[in-house]
């Protein structure tokens, strides 16, 4: 508790308002500093102007203030502190120039220096919280787009795996349906592929899924990540859809990083499926090509009646937006639309280095 305790021969009206002051700073000066601040100021200017300027009155001032400039911005506070001193600068020209008996001109200004401190003192706080409530901030936006990066990737995973399985899927199904009757063992190697489409997808799933998991709880056994040897699968599994397929690797035998041969296989999966969905019963050249420089896939098809005019299924554009996002990703380039004479064709080209054999 601040206790403030007046020598013999001061005023009276010092004696009483003084320890008032005390209180009522002590007391709310957290709450309200800018309110105690101005009720200080008062008692201190008046105590001044009556020739009774006192070392304990101006502490407690310096008190008031520095709460009072913690919580402002940096301007305000200066303009605060400038009011107060001007106030009090008053308050001892009119001392000097009254009739009241004359102070000395140190006891006259003992309030303004505690004031400066005080001022300083709490500016530096300030400063110091603005600075320290930035970096938090600025720790929360990195974190935040942290996240929304994760959260497209994992967006991104989850749109291949379900949208490559579904394709598949609902062609072979047509085809089983349509071959029920008449062919049933065709009709059963239809169905055959889709539950072989569905465990496949279902592994990858629970890849990407893995990945929301808390990584204290248990994980399941995970499916290897898709890399470009699985190409050669993936170009089975559109074939058994309908769609004939025709691969060509070279430079498959190059060592890439798995992120690099993902991202690859994503977008060749894209693009047949895209192919599924849109051109069913088109013919398809994939070719990838792997060099000491750089990495080029090319997937291209004939076309079907009415493919480019007015798609099987419904679209978003997602799709070929999600493959320039992950070739640009590894600083390449992507292009994707229909060519002269019927047909799609997707082009996808990334710069590497430290390719090794």
């Amino acid at each position: 508790m601040l206790t403030l305790v007046a020598r013999p021969g001061e005023h009276s009206q010092q004696t009483v308002v003084i320890p008032l002051l005390g209180c009522a700073v002590v007391a709310l000066m957290r709450r309200w500093p800018v309110p105690v601040l101005g009720v200080v100021t008062a008692g201190a200017g008046m105590t001044t102007a009556t020739g009774h300027a006192s070392l304990a009155l101006g502490v407690l001032l310096g008190l008031a203030l520095y709460f009072a400039a913690l919580g402002l911005p940096r301007p305000r506070s200066i303009a605060l502190a400038v009011t107060v001193t001007a106030m009090l600068g008053t308050a001892v020209l009119y001392s000097a120039f009254s009739g009241e008996p004359a102070q000395p001109a140190a006891e006259a200004t003992q309030s303004l220096v505690p004031l400066a401190g005080a001022w300083f003192i709490a500016d530096s706080v300030a400063a110091r919280r603005r600075y320290q409530a930035g970096l938090a901030a600025q720790a929360q936006r990195e974190r935040a787009a942290e996240v929304r990066e994760e959260r497209v990737r994992i967006a991104r995973e989850m749109h291949d795996v379900v949208a490559h399985a579904l394709a598949v899927i609902t062609v072979q199904a047509g085809v089983g349906r349509c071959l029920a009757a008449k062919r049933p063992e065709e009709a059963a190697a239809a169905l055959g592929s889709i539950e072989t489409i569905g465990r496949t997808a279902q592994d990858e799933l629970r890849v990407v899924l893995g990945l929301l998991r808390d990584e204290e709880a248990v994980a399941a056994p995970l499916a290897p990540v898709p890399r470009l040897i699985d190409l050669k699968d993936l170009a089975d599994t559109v074939r058994a859809s309908g769609v004939p397929v025709e691969l060509r690797l070279a430079g498959t035998d190059l060592q890439l990083s798995p992120s690099l041969e993902l991202t690859v296989y994503r977008v060749a999966q894209e693009a047949l499926t895209n192919v599924v969905k849109h051109a069913p019963g088109a013919h398809v050249v994939a070719e990838l090509i792997v060099s000491a420089g750089k990495v080029r896939l090319d997937i291209r098809d004939d076309g079907s009646p009415g493919y480019g005019e007015a798609p099987t299924g419904p679209g978003t554009g997602l799709g070929i937006t999600g493959m320039r996002e992950r070739i640009g990703a590894f600083g390449g380039w992507l292009e994707a639309g229909p060519v002269a004479g019927g047909g799609f064709r997707v082009t996808a080209e990334i710069p590497v280095e430290d390719v090794t054999s």
